[in-house]
This record gives C-alpha cells, sequence and structure tokens, in this order.
C-alpha cells in the first residue's frame, strides 16, 4: 500500500504547478503503531516518538540539545498549535507536553515559553489551560494580546471588518484594506514552533504550517477565509511577513490521526489513526504531504474527492518559503516499533510506501 506514492486520484489526474527547482527540503517521519488507542494518545510513546524525531533531524544526541540547536536561553519560544476543533482533532496537548520538556530541559525559562492561538478560549477549550499551569507556561490568545498598527499586510481587497479587528468602527475609504500583525509576534515571541494537525480545510486544502499560522496571527480574516484564490495569495504573502517566517525554528505535524473531512470541526469519524509525528524545517514540504495524504485517506474510504488548492503552495514556493515539488523532499521514515528494526531513509514524497 503507498503513503504518500501517486493515487489513481486528483494527484494523479492533473499536473502539479509547482516550480520544478529549488533546493530539496527534508521530512523526518516516526511511526509507532501503539501511538493510540481508541483515537486517544499514549503520552510516552508520544513522547518518544517526538524526541526521534527532533534528534534524527538535527543529528543532535538527545532533545535538549536539539532544541539548543533551534532556540536559544535568551528566546521567547512561541508554540503555535490550532485549538478550534478541541482536544481530539486539533493539536494535541501530548504532543506540546514534550516539546515543552524539551525546551525547559535545554534552558529555557518556563515564562519565556508561550502556547498560543488565534483566540484564547478555543485553547481552554482544547486543554492548553492545564497544560500551561503543569509547566508554568504562560498562555496567549493572537486576537487577545491586540494588534500592532506597525506591522501589517496591505492589499487593495477591502473586508467588513467585525469586533476584535484593529480598525473596527473605523471610517475610512480605505479602511478594511490592511491586516495587523498580533504583538504577541511583534513585541513578545522571538521563536516560533508551528505544532498543526493532520486535519483538512475545504480552502486550503489542510489546517497546515503555513494556514494555520498566517491566519492566527492577524486581523481582517474574513476577506480571505470565504475563498480558495484569496487564500492563495494572502496565506503565503501573509506567511512571509517580517516576525513570521523568519523566527519559525521548526515545524511539526501531529499526525497520530488524519482526519480527512470536517474542516474545524472534530469529527473522529472521517479520521484514521496514521500514528506519526511528522517534523521539518520546511513548512511547505510538510503541508504538500498532508494534502496528499488526506487525498489517499479520502480514496480509501471512497469519500468525495475534493480539490486541493495546489494555487496557495506554489505561491509558497515562488516566495521561496519551502519546497513544493514532490521530488524535491526527501522523507526518513522511521518505524519506532517496526519487526525489522529498520529505518528507511533517503526515500522521496512519490516513492514512499506506507509502514502498514
Amino acid at each position: 500500500m503507498v503513503l504518500l506514492g501517486i493515487q489513481p486520484s486528483l494527484f494523479a489526474a492533473e499536473p502539479l504547478p509547482y516550480p520544478p527547482s529549488g533546493p530539496s527540503s527534508r521530512v523526518v517521519i516516526v511511526q509507532d503503531e501503539n501511538a493510540t488507542d481508541a483515537f486517544k494518545p499514549r503520552p510516552e510513546i508520544v513522547r518518544a516518538m517526538l524526541n526521534q524525531a527532533l534528534t534524527n533531524l538535527t543529528g543532535s544526541t538527545g532533545p535538549a540539545e536539539a532544541w539548543r540547536a533551534l532556540v536559544s536561553t535568551q528566546d521567547v519560544v512561541g508554540i503555535k498549535v490550532f485549538s478550534a476543533p478541541g482536544p481530539n482533532s486539533g493539536t494535541r496537548a501530548s504532543v506540546v507536553s514534550p516539546i515543552i520538556e524539551g525546551l525547559l530541559a535545554a534552558g529555557v525559562p518556563a515564562d519565556h515559553i508561550i502556547i498560543w492561538d488565534r483566540q484564547i478560549t478555543d485553547l481552554r477549550l482544547a486543554g492548553f489551560s492545564d497544560l500551561a499551569k503543569r509547566y508554568k507556561v504562560r498562555l496567549a490568545g493572537a486576537v487577545q494580546e491586540g494588534f500592532d498598527p506597525s506591522v501589517y499586510y496591505d492589499t487593495p481587497l477591502l473586508g467588513n471588518l467585525v469586533w476584535g479587528d484593529l480598525e473596527f468602527g473605523k471610517q475610512d475609504q480605505i479602511v478594511g484594506r490592511k491586516s495587523f500583525v498580533t504583538k504577541l509576534l511583534t513585541r513578545k515571541v522571538t521563536k516560533i514552533i508551528n505544532v498543526n494537525p493532520l486535519l483538512n480545510h475545504n480552502l486550503a486544502g489542510v489546517c497546515g504550517n503555513l494556514y494555520s499560522l498566517a491566519m492566527s496571527c492577524i486581523d481582517n480574516v474574513v476577506r480571505f477565509d470565504s475563498d480558495p484564490g484569496r487564500l492563495a495569495s494572502a496565506v503565503p504573502e501573509v506567511y512571509a511577513l517580517t516576525n513570521l517566517s523568519d523566527h519559525v525554528a521548526l515545524n511539526i505535524v501531529d499526525a497520530l490521526i488524519c482526519q480527512y473531512e470536517g474542516g474545524e470541526k472534530g469529527l473522529l469519524h472521517y479520521s484514521t489513526a496514521l500514528n506519526q509525528i511528522r517534523i521539518s524545517r520546511d513548512p511547505v514540504a510538510l503541508d504538500v504531504l498532508s494534502l496528499k495524504e488526506l487525498d489517499r485517506q479520502r480514496l480509501g474510504a471512497r469519500a468525495p474527492d475534493v480539490k486541493p488548492n495546489f494555487e496557495l503552495y506554489a505561491n509558497a514556493s515562488l516566495l521561496e518559503l519551502g519546497q513544493s515539488n514532490f521530488d524535491r523532499i526527501k522523507v526518513d521514515l522511521i518505524r519506532a516499533h517496526a519487526a525489522t528494526g529498520r529505518t528507511d531513509e533517503g526515500q522521496n514524497a512519490r516513492t514512499l510506501e506506507s509502514p502498514r
């Protein structure tokens, strides 16, 4: 069975409009079939998987050394999660826990670690308040922190402002064409750890590294979040802003569960236990691999085909945010408890075989 290979589906039916050149990117995937039980993560196994992926990617001897290769003890580290779908289908606390533990072991002070997302209410409902209390780290919502009037994304497309947007209530002909970046990123966080679930998005394709960070850190997003063409332009351009892409130290896909339908709602009956952790410095490579996996799962479940938003990821590559050409993505697959104990390395996104 093929995990990320070509399928008789949308990916095989039309050519990928991705730039053919550019440097190759590396993705590390760790799989352990025992990582979940009835869709519930097993924290000790997940911790071992995350640490194994991290040390493999960085070439370090242990997780503390690996984190020190990514961040410094002076950094304020923002762990960006995707919490709106809740604890079962959004970013899972069991994946964030070993990240915090590794940062603490690396010497990053607890008050320099912030778990954040767009809305603090979503964070609390997803269980991150308990995690913050346990480790004495901070919790923050981008909207609640307010938006910086000096840092923004400007486009002629006018938006219908809502309460919480910086320019809400103002009267001017150009009001609504700017999306301002949260003060959390412009004034506090110096490094970002991007942690997202393997979850479909009806317009962006996946609630991945690009979409989650870009649409969570700015205001006036309604104008983009209702049209795939607008998202295809706005998401990579927002991600490329100063204080975003240049501050991302690592991207992690919580692929313990793959939900291939439902968007931002938790629907486990449209989900498969993949039991994987995927990490890379390249957000685009991870996202296009997620698109391919979602397509594979829909095909296996005989679910309706969904046309992925190829343009978004092609635009991201044109902005040099990462690699979207499958032939130039090197995937190192580590089968944590395989009977042979073998580690598959040096494979690419077209030929990686399923560990199941």
